[in-house]
């Protein structure tokens, strides 16, 4: 199932019922997972391990050099995960030494046309990137996060689980988890509904989550107290709790909202 024209240099690692398309290359450090389908032309380098069932299709390029002045050629990694579907000129590099050495993509990710995931980037499972989404280096991102066409995330920032990232919005600072964000410096306008919704979250699940909402970004006094308040008055709902932790453990600024008569959250 390797196309004639294809170059699949030894030490590769092919699973079963791989296939491999015309003109494809897959380096010597590459390891393909079962079922794996690669279409056409697609360049597989570096220290790459591919899960199974994943589809790649024509010029995308996984596994090349971090785009980093302090890579030195060390043999970092890039690990992607089962059940991923990576279209046309996506790109993603291997990590560096001087972060964690691996760049990581879960389980089910959907990589849209000239999506780009840099050095040491973490993507967690189930991940949407529409067109032209590029993450910058040392980027976290959490489980059902949906990008819109165009989104640039600076580098190290985080997104919480289930956020939705509003097309051709900049990114600069840590969006919670189940937020909405927008704008070229994006704001945080509300809560990712539609998407808890998807996810099968009950009517009073979404309206805790939104109440908790209210009370952290809009209630009185200085916003450490106003997290602590959230944290004792919704202590029992795990999905607050994991905001509250997503916020505590930052170390690096955080995407505040803007009011929601200006913009207003997905329903």
């Amino acid at each position: 199932m390797i196309d004639p024209s294809a170059r699949v240099e030894a030490g590769a690692a092919i699973g079963r019922d791989v296939s491999i398309g015309p003109f494809c290359t897959v380096g010597p450090h590459v390891t393909i997972g079962d079922g794996c389908r690669l279409i056409a032309h697609v360049n597989l380098t570096g220290h790459t391990s591919i899960g199974p069932r994943t589809v790649i299709h024509p010029f995308a390029s996984l596994g090349s050099p971090p785009q980093s002045l302090g890579y030195k050629g060390e043999p970092t990694r890039l690990e992607v995960g089962a059940d991923c579907d990576i279209r046309e000129n996506v790109t993603m590099n291997t990590g560096t030494a001087a972060d964690r050495g691996v760049t990581t993509v879960g389980d089910g990710c959907f990589f849209m046309v000239g999506s780009h995931v840099a050095h040491d980037c973490v993507v967690g499972n189930k991940v949407i990137f529409a067109n032209n989404v590029m993450l910058g280096g040392h980027s976290q991102i959490g489980d059902n996060v949906v990008f819109g066409g165009g989104v640039a995330v600076r580098q190290f920032a985080r997104i919480g689980e289930g956020a939705m990232i509003v097309g051709l919005s900049g990114v600069r600072a840590d969006v919670i988890p189940f937020g909405m964000a927008h704008g070229p410096l994006a704001d945080l306008v509300g809560l990712n509904v539609v998407g808890m919704k998807r996810r099968g979250l009950s009517k009073a699940e979404i309206h805790r989550v939104r109440a908790a909402y209210q009370a952290l970004f809009f209630g009185a006094g200085e916003f450490r107290a106003r997290l602590d308040k959230v944290a004792a008055d919704y202590a029992g709902d795990a999905l607050v709790v994991r905001i509250v932790e997503f916020v505590r453990a930052g170390k690096r600024p955080l995407t505040m909202a803007v009011n929601r008569n200006e913009a207003g959250e997905g329903s």
